[in-house]
């Protein structure tokens, strides 16, 4: 640039980091414990899964449970689920050995995961059988159909 056409008063400025500001993400009202979800996308995407609870990323974990309807415990961004009033009771689960690591890309299952996948299995079962007609409600998918209006909904 050429010297005769540079402002001699303007300095640039340094921009703002918003780094260190960054907050931790906060859950959805509608999210507690054993409420059941509905997964947006994905392989899953329109099943019905138990939220367990929020990972230290923020990510929700969630499971069908995998005996049910075949989603398996998983990490999810609570921007692609719809919490619905229905719920389940989770106290039971022990959730304490799971782990962030266990959902990095591999190609194949820890058997820590899969261990952990069987107990929450049976617990949570038992927690459907309680309900009248539970399990074929875990199993059915949500699906909209013409003239339905998502946002005129109750989930």
């Amino acid at each position: 640039m050429d010297v005769r056409f540079a402002a001699p008063e303007r300095i640039p400025k340094p921009l703002v980091s918003y780094k260190a500001n960054k907050k931790g993400t906060v859950l959805k009202k509608n999210l507690v414990p054993g409420s059941i979800v509905i997964l947006l996308a994905g392989r899953y995407a329109g099943s019905r899964a138990v939220f367990l609870k929020q990972l230290d990323s923020g990510l929700l974990l969630v499971t069908g449970p995998h005996k049910v309807n075949g989603v398996p415990l998983r990490r999810v961004n609570q921007r692609y689920v719809i919490g619905t009033s229905t719920s389940i009771d989770v106290s039971k689960v022990d959730l304490s050995n799971v782990s962030e690591e266990w959902f990095k890309h591999s190609e194949t299952v820890l058997p820590a995961l899969a261990e952990t996948q069987k107990t929450l299995d049976a617990t949570l079962l038992a927690e459907i059988k309680k309900v009248d007609s539970m399990k074929a409600y875990m199993k059915s998918k949500f699906s909209l159909k013409k003239g339905d209006r998502p946002h005129d909904m109750v989930f």
